[in-house]
């Protein structure tokens, strides 16, 4: 989820998907609730740590955060130098991740197929916005984690990519380079925790809604997030490539334009091979969760039966 969420690509909830704890990050989040703070208040600690799952949480949050801070570099570089296989393994993560979350909706009634399209339709524009320019003030990085991290969760939309369009992503994530080695200034310090604040109650709030939507709305909340997939997928298409005007720029503030196949200097092949191992990687580590959690639950049952 780390090495997804540090680039403009694929979503942390994507990866979360995959890997078979979306549902189980979504309602851990969502707890830090009134009773959290009761049990805080209480002394009640025991029960706090359960009642929000905080090892789970740990565990993944320690995950996240060393990839972010030891990957960030090198999936700048694929970026910047193997772009086209870069996006293919992109889009094969997606694609797979499509056909996992297609198989959770149960029934395709109208109001499924009516979230999917309004899903991929979002999808598709934002993933075709160019990004805005300016220098951040405290104001505006809060309210960029607020939706950055709204996105992040969601399955489809790169939660980075939200940061490309809103113009912040190259100066976060230099914020969060300087961190591991020290060179973080006083100001620099306040804006990292100005964003990491937005985030948190951007994340709390609409982890909430989220579980709502999944406890009473599933097949209609899960037909949406396919559309967003969906629609994210020009984002990564591979062949793809900067502008003249903007070929010398970072990659957190380029312009892509699709380029056709006749057009394309590099062979086709090995993208394809890319795409199609991604995502069998994403088929394997789906199965592997499944069986692990079938066996989990058969072991469960064995132990109270005994």
């Amino acid at each position: 989820m780390g090495a997804a969420d540090s680039v403009p690509g694929v979503s942390g909830g994507t990866v979360a998907l995959i890997l078979g704890h979306y549902h189980r990050l979504v309602a851990a989040i969502s707890h830090f609730d009134s009773r959290a703070l009761a049990f805080a208040r209480s002394g009640q600690w025991r029960r706090l740590v359960t009642h929000i799952d905080l090892r789970f949480l740990i565990a993944l949050g320690m995950g996240v955060g060393i990839a972010i801070l030891s990957l960030a570099s090198l999936l700048h570089w694929l970026l910047e130098n193997k772009l086209p296989g870069t996006l293919a393994v992109f889009m094969g993560l997606i694609i797979a991740s499509i056909w996992i979350v297609a198989r959770q909706i149960r029934s395709w009634s109208p109001a499924a197929w009516g979230a999917m399209v309004l899903g991929t339709s979002v999808g598709y524009v934002i993933s075709s916005l160019s990004p805005l320019a300016g220098e951040p003030g405290y104001l505006y990085l809060f309210f960029s984690g607020v939706i950055a991290i709204t996105a992040m969760i969601l399955p489809g939309i790169s939660g980075s990519f939200v940061l490309v369009l809103l113009g912040v992503y190259h100066h976060v994530i230099g914020l969060v380079k300087a961190l591991p080695r020290g060179d973080l200034d006083l100001e620099g310090f306040i804006e990292m925790v100005v964003f990491a604040t937005g985030c948190a109650i951007g994340l709390a709030s609409f982890s909430r809604v989220l579980r709502w939507l999944l406890e009473h709305y599933q097949n209609v909340t899960f037909a949406c997030l396919l559309g967003l997939m969906v629609g994210s997928l020009k984002r990564v298409w591979p062949l793809q490539q900067p502008t003249p005007e903007t070929i010398n720029e970072k990659f957190s503030h380029r312009v892509f334009e699709f380029v056709p196949v006749s057009e394309w200097s590099q062979p086709i092949v090995p993208l394809l091979l890319l795409g199609i191992g991604a995502a069998t990687l994403v088929l394997v580590l789906e199965w592997l969760s499944v069986h692990l959690y079938r066996s989990q639950q058969t072991a469960v049952a064995s132990n109270v039966e005994d």
